[in-house]
């Protein structure tokens, strides 16, 4: 199975080598190609130049530049949207989504769904962003005629 990884930069300069090499040693164990989007939505710090050099030390890194801020939502938009592979998965900059999970979600997908995403263990927010959270994934889950855990 091929993946896309979809990951949405904003000051994530100190964030993104990190997050590339830990998915550089993860990521050949379980597929043979991948690809790591990084979009640059419009981040103020040295993001895209770190991008850039990502993109030109390793071949599986390609980057996306948007020209201002957007959200976090439209820049992963705009990743899928260019993703190569049959497998696309999202992730955070700053590793709170770890690539060694991957393949916990590989397996549910191979149950057969056409959706699977993660919630972590722990919620790291505070109380009333946990709160609207788990309300957000009730409404979506009423909306998509999905149970939710």
């Amino acid at each position: 199975m091929n993946l896309s990884i979809v990951v949405p930069v904003y000051k994530g300069e100190a964030l993104i080598a990190p997050l590339v090499d830990e998915m550089e040693k993860v990521l050949p164990s379980f597929t043979d190609k991948y690809e790591i989007i990084l979009v640059n939505d419009g981040s103020p710090d040295r993001s895209w130049d770190l991008i850039q050099e990502l993109a030109s030390r390793h071949a599986c890194v390609r980057g996306i530049r948007l020209m201002r801020n957007y959200g976090q939502h439209n820049a992963t938009l705009c990743g899928v949207r260019t993703a190569r592979y049959e497998v696309t998965i999202t992730m955070d900059q700053d590793l709170q989504h770890r690539p060694d999970d991957i393949p916990l979600l590989l397996a549910k997908l191979a149950e057969g769904y056409d959706v699977v995403y993660g919630t972590p263990r722990k919620l790291p927010q505070g109380f009333f962003r946990n709160l609207l959270t788990a309300a957000i994934k009730r409404i979506l889950a009423s909306v998509m005629d999905v149970p939710s855990v």
